[in-house]
Order: C-alpha cells, then structure tokens, then sequence
C-alpha cells in the first residue's frame, strides 16, 4: 500500500541530524511512498525556520527534498480534498487529520511519527 509522508516522517528520513533519522530511513526503504503539496512545504518552513533544528537556506532545503523525493521514486498527490472534509476536532488536529482524512480519500496510509493521532488511514513509522 502507498503511504503519504507527514511533515515530521519526511523531516526524518531527509535529515541526518533528526533523532529519528535512522528508524524513518529503515522504515521508508523499499515502500511505495507519496507527498503532496503540506507535507513539501511543511518540510521546508520548517528545515528553513532561523530558530529550528536545521536552518538550512531554502536552496539546501529544496535540493535535498529534490534529492529525496527522485531517490524514493514517491508519487505526488493533490490537496484535492476541500479543507471542510477534513474531520479535525481542534487546532491541534487540523493538518493532521487533514492529511490522514487526504491519505484515506486516495487509498494511502499517513505515515507518521506521531503516536497522538488516532485516524484508521495512520500508520506509525517504527
């Protein structure tokens, strides 16, 4: 089955420094992996924020999703599921369940780190 990428599962598998680096790289080798436009630009607002983790500048940050994205052949899916379809219950919850509500429309599992959501299309990375 394909898995669309949360924002915290691609931070992880791109970024070496990530402390879950090595079990997101494990966990995505060989699977049939997909993104859409939140996950992207949530990888990079948050790779180039001057006070995250990573502050990288925005050429660094596209070449290695660039890079990412090519050598795990994903597939791109649209956000084509109108925001008030997405079952979120509150502001916590808004793109998560969005991406999951996103994944499930198109036959995908969320891959994600976080073990707080608790949506049937959720897979967690481990």
């Amino acid at each position: 089955m394909k898995c669309l990428l949360d924002i915290s599962t691609l931070l992880a598998a791109i970024w070496q420094n990530h402390s879950a680096h090595k079990m997101a790289d494990r966990w995505v080798t060989g699977k049939s992996l997909a993104v859409c436009p939140f996950s992207e630009l949530g990888f990079l607002r948050i790779s180039t924020h001057p006070k995250g983790p990573f502050r990288a500048n925005m050429a660094d940050a596209r070449a290695l999703l660039d890079d990412f994205l090519k050598k795990n052949n994903c597939h791109f899916i649209s956000a084509d599921l109108p925001g008030l379809h997405s079952n979120a219950t509150d502001s916590e919850t808004v793109t998560d369940s969005y991406l999951a509500d996103l994944a499930e429309k198109h036959g995908m599992k969320l891959a994600t780190l976080d073990t707080r959501i608790h949506h049937r299309a959720a897979e967690l990375v481990v």
